[in-house]
């Protein structure tokens, strides 16, 4: 008995550390350090947040506990400019792709030959230059996203790039009370707006890996998904409940993420 005993707190000591976190920083192309998270052991998943967010975000929600059961590993950086991550000082900075090289090289600092990706919001916009740039983005799930993103000149992106810099700029009060209340540094967040990427549909177009495009039943905050369904082939599209706010964190959420990347 006295062996059995052992063995089972040797089996559990092991599987607490298999879901433990580590974090640590990774320095990416032009010496910025970006911190991140890695938990459980298994095929890898990387969890891109939305704007204002940070990898913490997914800690403790449905999809990400649902993906450790399932036994994959969940990667969650912090987009530069987020959490504690680097906040550079300059908008070149964010610019021509930053966000997604920075990602890319995490993954190659990490040895990983391939891995899945599941985007929320401003994350589903970084997480389509993955799918154009790294061939190693083998699955993605793309979350609270249309297809308006696809237009450089987006007036909702110009809209919080102008209301950021400018607090004069009206309608936006609500929003700024907001990032005041998280300590958020509105310099860092116009320049992630000024130098979002946009993916044109010739782009998207192109993309191979079979990709999941879920919103919520109540969200167009960013078009509509299955406007952004039609342009990439092959595509699927469905719907949860919730609006933009809430639909990332249900259990249906978590049980079609889980359910595309097995």
């Amino acid at each position: 008995m006295r062996i059995l005993f052992l063995c089972f707190l040797i089996a559990l000591s092991n599987s607490l550390l298999a879901q433990s976190d580590t974090a640590t920083y990774f320095s990416s192309f032009d010496k910025v350090k970006i911190h991140y998270t890695a938990i459980g052991h298994g095929r890898p998943v990387l969890l891109l947040h939305g704007f204002t967010g940070t990898g913490s975000d997914w800690k403790g929600k449905p999809v990400t506990d649902s993906l450790l059961a399932k036994g994959f590993q969940v990667i969650m950086p912090d987009l530069r400019g987020n959490g504690l991550s680097g906040k550079p000082v300059h908008a070149d900075s964010y610019a021509h792709d930053a966000e997604a090289k920075d990602l890319i090289g995490l993954i190659t600092f990490l040895g990983i030959k391939n891995y899945a990706a599941v985007g929320y919001s401003r994350g589903s916009i970084i997480l389509a230059r993955l799918l154009v740039k790294d061939k190693r983005c083998t699955r993605a799930v793309i979350g609270g996203m249309g297809a308006d993103f696809t237009n450089p000149r987006w007036p909702r992106r110009l809209g919080f790039y102008n209301a950021l810099m400018n607090d004069s700029i009206r309608g936006y009060d609500e929003f700024r009370k907001y990032i005041a209340s998280k300590g958020l540094n509105p310099r860092d967040l116009a320049y992630q707006q000024k130098e979002q990427p946009s993916t044109s549909p010739k782009e998207l177009a192109g993309i191979k890996a079979p990709v999941l495009i879920i919103c919520g039943n109540a969200d167009q905050d960013n078009g509509k998904g299955n406007d952004l369904q039609k342009l990439i082939p092959g595509s699927k599209f469905v719907e949860v409940t919730g609006n933009h706010n809430t639909s990332a964190w249900t259990s249906e959420f978590a049980g079609k993420v889980a359910a595309f990347l097995k």
